[in-house]
């Protein structure tokens, strides 16, 4: 009973095939275009159109071929000059007219914030410290206050000294008063002479007293300045900072100050366009923490890094309100002219048969190719160089098309003028 099963399933999917198979299309080769295609159905019934072959057409299953609508007295050269010589239908493209505008060029830079100093406030002489004004992260200008050292000891001195200048002018009046009263003598004949060279001796000794006063005042006052330090540039107060209470000899450090007004962007100029690189261009500076500011290269290496060959430029950037911090990793454009170039939208980019990148445009009716090479790349759409000042540049067709080719513009754009972003 099974193998009944078995043979009666294979012989109806046989019928199924057979049936399937007499839907289709005997094809004999060589009997030209149109010739040699018979339905399978017709060479069994022996006939065209016959009962079988009508019925299966109606129930929509046998298959309908319809030859092509070519002539076929036409030989294949023939044939290929009517769909694509000279006497063939023109293919239709699209176009849109671009002029050239002046194109921005702009180069990248990579590269971080960077302060513009860090600068290191020191003690000018030795001494404890007695009061420290600033803690880290405050914000000091120049002249603020840092470090008080203990004074002391000096003022103390200066006190000294100023009661020594005191004592020297009153010995320097003396002197003066004492030559001039000799000198009146002198000119009535009064004086001797050995008289008149001593007072002026000794006046002479009392102005080198007064100098030599007002020098240790100087230097007492000097050595008490130097208890206070201050700072020297704006900006934030960092480690390491002073403690109140140790010592500190001449040279050792009270606070370190990171100016950050402006700061300074450090970034890699690539050999490529070294030539076109100085100081002074505009530049744009977006961080990644989303801060934009604008800034001007203030310098570019004359030495390239030997790793990468590249050229190290600083963009300098104001930061008023300190919002840029050091460090930060940050991208930089820079703006290093105009050049005559075209805006086009990337769809109408293409390869010619070589792998060529360019713009397929329409001269006369005739197709012409044009490599390019794309600048920058915008929102708006490419900047391009190559293209004659005023292309008919093909929008819609260019992939089906050739140089040299004759086709229709239909229709053509409206010419559209290209605005430099």
């Amino acid at each position: 009973m099974r193998a009944l099963f078995s043979y009666g399933l294979a012989f109806a999917i046989l019928l199924l095939a057979g049936g399937w198979l007499a839907t289709g299309t005997l094809v004999q080769g060589g009997q030209g275009p149109g010739n040699g295609e018979t339905p399978i159905i017709a060479v069994i019934e022996g006939e065209e159109h016959g009962p079988i072959a009508t019925a299966l057409a109606d129930a929509g299953v046998l298959a309908e071929h319809s030859g092509p609508e070519v002539d076929p007295a036409l030989t294949i050269a023939q044939r290929n000059e009517a769909t694509t010589g000279s006497g063939a239908p023109l293919q239709s493209v699209r176009t849109q007219r671009f002029t050239a505008a002046p194109m921005p060029i702009e180069v990248p830079l990579r590269g971080r914030t960077q302060a513009k100093a860090t600068v290191t406030a020191v003690a000018e002489t030795s001494g404890a410290v007695d009061v420290v004004h600033v803690t880290k992260g405050q914000r000091v200008d120049v002249g603020d206050p840092l470090c008080t050292l203990d004074q002391g000891t000096r003022v103390a001195a200066v006190a000294q000294a100023e009661a020594a200048l005191a004592q020297a002018e009153a010995a320097l009046a003396q002197a003066q008063l004492n030559f001039d009263t000799n000198a009146d003598l002198r000119d009535r004949g009064l004086a001797a002479a050995n008289t008149a060279n001593a007072v002026e001796v000794a006046l002479a000794q009392a102005k080198a007293g007064v100098s030599q006063a007002e020098a240790g005042l100087d230097n007492a006052e000097a050595e008490l300045e130097r208890t206070e330090i201050v700072a020297k540039v704006a900006g934030l107060v960092q480690d390491p900072v002073a403690v109140e209470g140790s010592m500190l000899n001449a040279g050792s450090p009270c606070a370190t100050i990171v100016q950050l007004n402006p700061i300074v962007f450090t970034g890699m100029v690539p050999e490529a366009h070294i030539e076109l690189a100085k100081t002074g261009l505009e530049a744009k500076i977006t961080t990644v923490t989303g801060q934009s500011v604008s800034g001007k290269v203030t310098y570019v290496s004359a030495v390239a890094d030997n790793a990468t060959r590249a050229f190290p430029a600083e963009i300098e950037i104001p930061n008023e309100d300190f919002a840029i911090r050091d460090g930060v990793t940050a991208e930089a454009i820079v703006n290093i002219g105009t050049a005559p170039g075209h805006l086009l939208p990337q769809s109408v980019l293409t390869l010619d048969d070589e792998g060529v990148l360019g713009v397929r445009t329409v001269e006369d009716g005739v197709v012409a190719f044009y490599p390019i090479t794309i600048v920058s790349d915008t929102r708006e759409g490419v900047w391009v160089t190559g293209l004659p000042l005023v292309s008919d540049v093909i929008t819609v067709g260019q992939e089906n098309v050739s140089s040299g080719q004759a086709v229709e513009v239909s229709p053509v754009d409206q010419p559209s003028e290209t605005v430099a972003s």
